[in-house]
Order: C-alpha cells, then sequence, then structure tokens
C-alpha cells in the first residue's frame, strides 16, 4: 500500500506522527467507452461553451454559480488563504460509545500506520482506546475538506472513518410514514418467528460479488473465442498550431520529391562551390538512368 497523507494525532500534550492508507477499494469491473464497431476509445474535450475553444487543465478554475446564473470564479490562491487547521492534524474532539453513531454518518475508511518515533505513543493510545470500548470523535481535513471522524481499533491498527456532516444526512419523507397503519399481533409473531430462524453469525467471507463474477467469466469466454478488436496505436498529438505546421511541412516536402527536386531550405545559401554545381548538374543525368534501369 501507498501512503496518501501523513499528519499527526493530535491528543491533549501527546502527538503522535502517522501515515494515512485507504483501508478499502473498489472490485469493480472497469470498462473504457469504445466504438461499437473498430473498438477505438472515445475521447472526450473540455471545451469552453462561451468561445468554444479546448480548455487545458492549467486554465481551469473552479466556479461556484449563484442563484441568478452568475459564476463566481475561486482560484487556487483562494483555496489557499482558507484557514484550515486541522490540514495536518486528526484532532481529538473526545471519547464516545460506538453504539451512540448511527452508522449512516460513514463515509469512507483508512488505516493509519505510526512513524517510528512515534509508535510507543501509538501503542498506548491504541491499547487505551480498546481497553475502554469507545471511539475517539476527532476531525481531520483531507482533500481540502474538513470532516468528522472516528478512531477505532481493527486488527491492531487504527481505522479513521471520515463522517458526513449532519445537514449531509437527507431525512426520509416518505408518504407511508404518515399513515396509520395497523399490523396484527399474529403478523408481528410470524415475522420475529422468522427473523428467529434466520440468525447466524456474519461470515463475510460466505458472501460474495456473484454478478462481477458472472460478468468475469463472460469476458473470460469472449476472450476464449477471440472475440477481441486490436485498435490501432494511437500517436500522442501535440498542440494543434505545432501539428498544423508539420503536416503543411510534410505536404511541401512530397511535393519536392514528386517534382524531382532536392529539398531545399527556405532561404538559400549567397553562393555555392563549384563542387555544388557540378552535383547538381549531374543529378538530372543519374535520375534519368534509374528510369531506364
Amino acid at each position: 500500500m501507498r501512503s496518501i497523507w501523513k499528519g499527526a494525532i493530535s491528543f491533549g500534550l501527546v502527538t503522535i506522527p502517522v501515515k494515512l492508507y485507504s483501508a478499502t477499494e473498489q472490485k469493480d469491473v472497469s470498462f473504457h467507452q469504445v466504438h461499437r464497431e473498430d473498438g477505438g476509445r472515445i475521447r472526450y474535450k473540455r471545451v469552453c461553451t462561451v468561445d468554444g475553444q479546448e480548455i487545458p487543465y492549467s486554465d481551469i478554475a473552479k466556479g461556484y454559480e449563484l442563484a441568478t446564473g452568475e459564476i463566481v470564479v475561486l482560484t487556487d490562491e483562494d483555496f489557499e488563504d482558507l484557514p484550515l487547521s486541522t490540514s495536518r492534524r486528526i484532532d481529538v474532539l473526545q471519547f464516545t460509545p460506538a453504539e451512540q453513531i448511527d452508522p449512516i454518518y460513514f463515509a469512507k475508511s483508512y488505516y493509519l500506520e505510526p512513524d517510528a518515533q512515534g509508535e510507543k505513543s501509538y501503542v498506548l493510545l491504541r491499547n487505551a482506546l480498546e481497553s475502554s470500548g469507545q471511539v475517539a470523535v476527532v476531525k481531520v481535513a483531507l482533500r481540502q475538506r474538513e470532516s468528522l471522524a472516528t478512531l477505532r481499533v481493527r486488527d491492531g491498527v487504527f481505522v479513521l472513518e471520515t463522517m458526513l456532516w449532519p445537514d449531509e444526512i437527507r431525512r426520509p419523507d416518505f408518504a407511508f410514514l404518515e399513515e396509520d397503519i395497523q399490523v396484527r399481533a399474529q403478523e408481528l409473531k410470524m415475522a420475529e418467528s422468522l427473523i428467529s430462524t434466520m440468525e447466524a453469525d456474519f461470515d463475510p467471507s460466505e458472501h460474495h460479488d456473484t454478478y462481477r463474477e458472472a460478468l468475469q467469466q463472460v469476458i473470460e469466454a469472449k476472450v476464449a473465442g477471440k472475440e477481441v478488436m486490436a485498435p490501432a496505436v494511437e500517436e500522442e498529438a501535440g498542440p494543434a498550431v505545432d501539428l498544423m505546421a508539420a503536416l503543411r511541412a510534410s505536404v511541401e516536402a512530397a511535393k519536392r520529391e514528386r517534382e524531382g527536386a532536392p529539398a531545399k531550405p527556405k532561404k538559400a545559401a549567397a553562393s555555392k562551390s563549384k563542387e555544388d554545381e557540378k552535383e547538381e548538374e549531374k543529378a538530372p543525368a543519374k535520375r534519368k538512368a534509374r528510369k531506364s534501369a
């Protein structure tokens, strides 16, 4: 694994330097958009809707749209000036029983590895947190976004679970919640009985992504049946101006070759030596001899 962030856990007067790693990865089968006929990749361009020009990444900024439709443009300098106190810190705010935190708040999981000089402090906090049965509620900034998070222990390692803010959780606004739906006692008892018969300890290894496995089998079958395409290898094109200049020069060179004239620089030399003049006089005779052969 490769660390994606370096910082420190700030716990009272204790600072524990750590490295952050993604704890999960998606196993989806990834696809490219291609032309059905020849398998060629479909490319997208970043085009400005005002002038129709293709825009390089260096000229792209972030724009916030107002209710009036107007745009406020924010540059990298605007973001650099924003106060972000937790840019390199994981600030411990409090300790809370894990069951008090609704899982709907959790967004993404990360592992924390201690630097060599912080290993003892890391193990001390880990053991104390594990024995308390609680989780640490922290605040951290990742990718220019400040989030609440929790620290818990899993397999001897701190897991940082970033969380959504309360105003990012949608309220369920469904009509049936306002209806007076009656459930008979016998029906409730039967449902509880069904739940009881299906109780089991959770073992994640018993569950598989059957759709992904079936999709992979379809791909493998197509490969075995030689149903594959080898689209032409694309050459990296330079800027449009350079490309046009290269094409123009190629056309001019092809015309000179077809007309039998040697390629000449745009500015002719001021004078030629006698040897050069003799070679030019011999050139037509050589070409005639090659044609007759």
